[in-house]
């Protein structure tokens, strides 16, 4: 691309290159509606939809609002509205039905555009926007929104209108335990962790990404859609993950890479294919993110299915912060961190740990660029130290490998020793007889907290809690034994498949040493 080309929006700039390159290349291949999209199809949409903004009076900062689900219109509309310099704020509905009418609101957003099978009554009490249903992309024509666009004359390219410092996006949490929060994103944010994400999967022109996870979070936006139009990749897309079907999308498509997590991977080992790495050569790995993979169900994958998993790790306000790929990984770790988020372990005093010594994991960015809320514009969790502090624990191995062993709000503190619960979780979970796992503090008059393990048998398997108990005291300090083991037929989880420990402290109002 020559130098005046170009902007101060490199999603402008990706988008132009990939057209004037490989126009006709498939950029996004939408598996459930069975259609798919060039990069000069794409280029040319994304103008439209940027002409309809302008004419619509918008510019830098002021929002459109896309309530959808996962399809070539709801990721066409993302990327065209960050195309054009306005701010796209993604919502899931289904996550934040209870709020969804606060959040309009607050984004107050000019454009709102619906998916036809979501509900509109919030959207009455919004009488200063446009409203107007999504509709479907056709090449030829279609309806709603993107009818409109395809039915009118091609327009020009225009000028992107914003600055790297103004709002490309906002997103919201999932609010399943308290009122989601909108997280808001610069275009300079954006794309900086986008560059960075794609050298840390090792990512190229070459692969196919599958994703079928919710692409109102920033998680699957930077790797599956802003990171394949930045490196010129193609966007398989799914409207949801299927284990049935999961097997067939990697070979039917071709698929390089697929995203997953902890649950995805574990509903592919408790519901065997008989298929293998040799089935489908060209797939690279699955990666696992979200939550830390046990290393027991990474290994029991890897030697299913001789497929590689890559770990990578992130956090809401900061997007990716460690990534890893089939060449640089290692069991039990998240990848190796980001540079440019200066990621650091630090003790309670905020004193740097040397290698393999766990603490509080923590980012420093630049006091101009920290991440902020909707609500107040505020920086999060920032420390006195200017680093931001994730929430999160780890330690970082002599090789620059990090570790995540939990949330610092999950740590169990027994007699002023701060214990995370992952470390007895993969204990306990060493048993072949026990499936699920999952430890909490509970108060204790003496030591502050005691130790509560909760397990789930392994399908048919008969648990005897004194055998557990030994076993825990064969591997952990005596710190670190529980005192409670309780048997469960199952252990809550959040909507999205996560071990919910808020309800697990109902479980145990009265908890007893044998069961």
């Amino acid at each position: 691309m020559d130098s005046s080309t170009i902007t101060n929006n490199q999603i402008f700039d990706w988008l132009e290159r990939n057209n004037r390159l490989f126009p006709d290349k498939i950029f996004i291949h939408s598996i459930d509606q069975e259609k798919s999209i060039t990069y000069g199809a794409a280029y040319d949409c994304c103008h439209r939809i940027a002409a309809y903004l302008n004419n619509l009076g918008l510019r830098a900062n002021d929002r459109v609002a896309l309530l959808s689900n996962n399809s070539l219109e709801h990721l066409m509309t993302y990327f065209g509205v960050m195309v054009y310099g306005a701010t796209i704020c993604t919502i899931h509905v289904e996550m934040n039905s209870l709020y969804l009418g606060d959040i309009l609101r607050q984004i107050n957003p000019k454009l709102v555009l619906v998916e036809d099978s979501i509900c509109l009554d919030p959207l009455e009490e919004m009488p200063t926007a446009d409203i107007l249903p999504l509709g479907e992309w056709a090449e030829t024509g279609g309806s709603g929104f993107f009818g409109e666009l395809c039915g009118g004359e091609k327009g020009k390219a225009l000028r992107p209108v914003n600055a790297p410092s103004d709002i490309a996006e906002i997103f919201y949490t999932s609010g399943t335990t308290s009122t989601p929060k909108g997280v808001m994103c610069t275009f300079e944010q954006l794309c900086e962790n986008t560059d960075s994400v794609m050298d840390g999967f090792a990512i190229s022109n070459e692969d196919r990404v599958l994703d079928f996870r919710s692409f109102n979070w920033l998680s699957a936006q930077i790797l599956s859609a802003t990171g394949p139009l930045s490196r010129g990749a193609t966007i398989l897309l799914g409207r949801k993950f299927s284990a049935s079907r999961f097997f067939d999308w990697v070979r039917n498509y071709r698929a390089t890479i697929a995203t997953g997590n902890p649950t995805i991977i574990n509903m592919l080992i408790n519901r065997p294919t008989d298929i293998d790495k040799f089935d489908i050569p060209d797939f690279r790995y699955i990666t696992s993110s979200s939550a830390p993979l046990l290393a027991q169900d990474w290994k029991k994958f890897e030697d299913m299915y001789n497929i590689p998993i890559a770990q990578g790790f992130g956090a809401s306000e900061a997007g990716w912060l460690a990534a890893s790929n089939e060449e640089n990984r290692r069991i039990g770790s998240v990848g190796k961190p980001l540079p440019y988020h200066k990621i650091r372990i630090v003790d309670e005093q905020g004193n740097e740990m040397p290698p393999n010594e766990t603490g509080r994991i923590e980012l420093g960015r630049d006091p101009e660029t920290a991440y902020r809320y909707i609500e107040n514009n505020a920086p999060a969790q920032l420390a006195e130290s200017g680093f931001i502090q994730t929430g999160d624990i780890g330690y970082l191995d002599e090789d620059g490998f990090l570790f995540v062993t939990g949330r610092e709000r999950d740590l169990i503190i027994r007699g002023g020793v701060n214990i995370s619960p992952v470390e007895i979780e993969n204990v306990a979970l060493e048993l072949a007889n026990i499936s699920q796992a999952a430890a909490i503090g509970v108060p204790d008059e003496i030591y502050g907290e005691e130790i509560v393990l909760f397990i789930v048998p392994a399908d048919g398997s008969a648990i005897n809690i004194e055998t557990v108990r030994q076993h825990c005291q064969s591997r952990l300090n005596k710190v670190k034994i529980p005192k409670y083991i309780e048997i469960y037929e199952d252990l809550p989880k959040t909507d999205r498949g996560k071990l919910d420990r808020r309800s697990l402290r109902g479980f145990c109002s009265n908890p007893k040493e044998e069961t």
